[in-house]
């Protein structure tokens, strides 16, 4: 996507970017903390956060980032409920989410797929985010001009995706319909992006034999994500959009 954001567009904004330790995630919250924004740095990888999280303070060293770990596998309601109330009590609001975490399972026939993994897969990508955006909905709706971003795959429906496909397909279904439930209040947008095949170590584990040095990196798609994010996306609510 073709598109230029005004400097600090995103000062004092505060957003929520899961899987930010690295990949599409890790790329985005240096981006918007590049326009002034304040980023909630959620991943299970310790390490790789507080490596985004200095990046970020380097660049900008007043920035009001922070380092939330959690593993979404194990994460229950309860573990939203404590990170919405964190959330609260450090920065007041939400102005928007970026939901990139993501774990492919297993790339294998429907037949041949293991029901544990099946489960885990389905709850990482589809159960995780809803839990986390549901718990965070009374945060968002104190930010006049609040974004919700989720995370598609056009290969959902393709063989061999199994549950990682599945949950792709429900995440559309599920960012479609939030949107259409929070249209009337006109303070949060809904979207689905669809990053495309990009160079990051999902692609890499899902297709193995597949040279990537070709692939675009995950900061070269990144604006898609600043339009979503940006008062000139205002009406845009309940789409799909590609990054590519």
């Amino acid at each position: 996507m073709d598109y230029t954001a005004k400097p600090a567009f995103l000062k004092d904004k505060v957003i929520l970017i899961t899987g930010a330790g690295n990949g599409i995630g890790a790329a985005i919250a240096k981006h918007y903390a590049s326009y002034g924004a304040g980023i909630i740095l959620l991943d299970k990888n310790i390490p790789a956060l507080e490596k985004i999280y200095d990046a970020i303070l380097e660049q900008a060293p007043s920035n009001t980032s922070a380092i939330y770990p959690l593993d979404l596998k194990g994460a229950g309601v309860e573990d939203y409920a404590d990170l919405a109330s964190s959330i609260n009590d450090n920065y007041g609001r939400l102005d928007g989410i970026v939901h990139c975490a993501a774990t492919l399972g297993q790339i294998a026939p429907i037949a041949h797929q293991d029901p544990k993994s099946w489960a885990e897969t389905l709850h990482v990508n589809l159960t995780a985010p809803y839990l986390l955006t549901k718990a965070c909905l009374p945060l968002l709706q104190k930010s006049d001009t609040a974004s919700v971003i989720f995370t598609t795959d056009a290969n959902q429906n393709k063989a061999y995706q199994s549950a990682y496909g599945i949950a792709k397909a429900a995440i559309e279904a599920l960012s479609k319909q939030l949107a259409d439930e929070l249209e009337s209040e006109g303070r949060i947008r809904v979207n689905c992006i669809d990053p495309g095949t990009v160079r990051t170590d999902l692609h890499a584990r899902a297709y193995p034999g597949i040279d990537p040095t070709h692939l675009p990196e995950p900061h070269d798609i990144t604006n898609v994500y600043l339009f979503l994010m940006s008062d000139d996306s205002l009406t845009t609510t309940g789409q799909v959009l590609n990054a590519q």
